[in-house]
């Protein structure tokens, strides 16, 4: 067994010993916690998105590029927060941006016009950004540590949290201002980074390194290597679109198009995140009986096929309907196209994806506007689902790829 264990550690490059398991375990509840905390802050901005609409008297075609300030804000900071990482520890910016964007979150209710909401989304936008590449980094660290896939437990955290961020909205919604609603929320997001922020704090990132596959010879992803890890980042855009589309468009489009109130507009975004949290929660099922393809083809057909219903259906119940279709479908989508490109890539490989992901998943809102305001939104938003019959045929078309690099 000791040799055993010294070929296994040559293997995978584990120069030092992992810490100890409860430690991990604290700080996996730690890091799930921020996961369900960013879910649930940025849902609860999304819900309250057609009443700043209103108040800032913005069209579609004006606030998606006020909506654009988040996609700016987020990217920029992703391409910085990885050298922030390196130099500071994931941990560390994990609660910084956690603090930002808490505070970030009341700011859209004091702008009265769309051009004064896209600057304040900036600074919303830079702290989810970066929070969500300095968890991921947090969460892949742990991963590599306790040798268990369990990334997609993190992201049914978000989903979870995003639910739970919808129903409290749609409760809220006819009692309170979108003012003292979000302040509520910039409350609840400071109580929560301040319990959960002290055990990442005080315990430092796991050293342990993931073991690397299609890789050159210094380590890095080889030529074919990187051609894969891209068509994977593609899936993660391709459903991540979805996903920023339905959060901040979904509830609009069940409002202004179907006549839905308030409440039950908001709770569009909620059934959503629970379908997808309910088959994040399965997935290990799912790729343990189907495989890694059969659940990534599945899912874009699934989740393309719920979106048409979703975006075209004349009532409320049924666009309901296919909104829950779409959160099954895409639920396990960007974890697997994640996990696999860290398989094929190591590190770098999860990094490029993550970018790809969230990208897509902030490129969705603006492009959604832009393209509302010239044809419909309805129209619009049957883009997601011509995007998720790519990730569907793009998944098809790399099996042999996939089985050739294994």
């Amino acid at each position: 067994m000791p040799t055993l264990n010294k070929i296994r550690t040559a293997l995978l490059g584990e120069q030092r010993p992992a810490p100890a398991a409860p430690a991990l375990r604290r700080l996996r509840i730690a890091i799930t916690l921020f996961f369900a905390l960013d879910g649930f802050l940025f849902a609860g901005w999304v819900v309250r998105i057609p009443a700043i609409k209103e108040q800032t008297g913005a069209s579609a075609g004006a606030l998606g590029l006020a909506l654009l300030g988040v996609s700016a804000g987020a990217v920029a900071t992703m391409m910085l927060t990885g050298r922030l990482c390196r130099r500071f520890g994931s941990h560390q910016v994990t609660v910084a941006a956690a603090v930002l964007m808490s505070a970030g979150i009341a700011l859209p209710p004091l702008t009265h016009s769309a051009p004064a909401l896209g600057l304040v989304l900036l600074v919303f936008g830079a702290a989810y950004g970066g929070i969500n590449v300095a968890m991921n980094s947090a969460a892949v660290d742990l991963v590599a540590a306790l040798r268990r896939p369990v990334m997609p437990s993190f992201h049914a955290a978000f989903s979870l949290g995003g639910m739970l961020g919808a129903g409290l909205g749609g409760l809220v919604a006819g009692h309170l201002s979108p003012t003292r609603h979000l302040l509520l929320l910039t409350l609840i997001g400071l109580a929560a980074t301040a319990v959960a922020g002290r055990t990442l704090l005080a315990h430092p990132a796991p050293r342990t390194e993931p073991a690397r596959t299609v890789t050159a010879a210094d380590g890095a992803p080889s030529g074919r290597g990187r051609r894969t890890v891209a068509l994977f980042g593609v899936i993660a855009l391709c459903t991540a679109y979805g996903e920023g589309a339905l959060a901040d468009w979904g509830a609009l489009h069940l409002q202004q198009d179907l006549g839905a109130r308030a409440g039950v507009a908001a709770a569009g975004y909620s059934v959503f995140a629970l379908a997808m949290t309910l088959g994040r929660l399965s997935g290990t099922v799912l790729l343990e009986r189907l495989g890694q393809t059969t659940t990534l083809v599945a899912g874009g057909a699934a989740a393309a096929a719920g979106m048409l219903l979703g975006s075209l259906a004349p009532t409320v119940w049924a666009a309901l309907a296919g909104f829950a279709v779409t959160g099954l479908g895409l639920a396990n989508i960007f974890p697997v196209a994640v996990g696999r490109a860290g398989e094929l890539g190591g590190p770098g490989g999860v990094a490029a994806a993550s970018t790809f992901g969230y990208g897509g998943m902030l490129l969705g809102p603006p492009v959604i506007g832009l393209v509302a305001d010239g044809s419909s939104l309805p129209t619009a938003l049957t883009t997601v689902a011509g995007l998720a019959a790519v990730a569907a045929a793009v998944a098809y078309a790399t099996r042999r790829q996939v089985a050739g690099a294994r």
